[in-house]
């Protein structure tokens, strides 16, 4: 069970990585140099949404300090708006530019050429599906306080 454990995570974080380079690809053929692959899934999962850094954090996707720097550079290259909240001053909200929305619209194409691909017959629907359930029980599983050495006091 560990070995196959221990390789599960592995094809997860290489599956992870190889996302990351065909968003490269993608970019380095459309020419976009001042954004790289990791920004670039940061507007598509921002997609039409208003968020602030902090929400970007919490959905589980990134590092907080690299959300701010990310942010940062996103908002200096014209790919992310962002405003201070109205309700809480200390706190800015960011959403995609026009320049942003071009990306996304181009992750989103690549993502679709690539259910379209699956769907031709590599991997079926159920196939995937079932692959999803047990990722998600597995993130359950590494999200639980036993997973990070604290004791669930509440269950004794």
């Amino acid at each position: 069970m560990k070995e196959l454990y221990l390789d599960t995570l592995q094809i997860v974080e290489r599956l992870h990585r190889q996302t990351l380079e065909i968003v490269k690809a993608e970019l380095d053929r459309l020419g976009i140099r001042d954004l790289n692959n990791v920004q670039a899934l940061i507007l598509f999962n921002i997609g039409t949404d208003e968020l602030s850094i902090g929400e970007l954090t919490h959905r589980g996707y990134y590092l907080g300090s690299n959300v701010s720097y990310n942010v940062k550079k996103m908002v200096e290259n014209g790919y992310l708006k962002q405003e201070r909240s109205q309700h809480d001053r200390r706190s800015f909200h960011v959403r995609v530019s026009d320049r942003g929305r071009e990306v996304v619209d181009t992750v989103a194409q690549l993502f679709d050429r690539h259910a379209a691909d699956l769907e031709s017959g590599n991997i079926s629907a159920e196939e995937l599906k079932q692959s999803f359930e047990v990722m998600s029980r597995l993130l359950r599983f590494l999200s639980t306080p036993q997973q990070f050495g604290q004791r669930n006091t509440w269950a004794a």
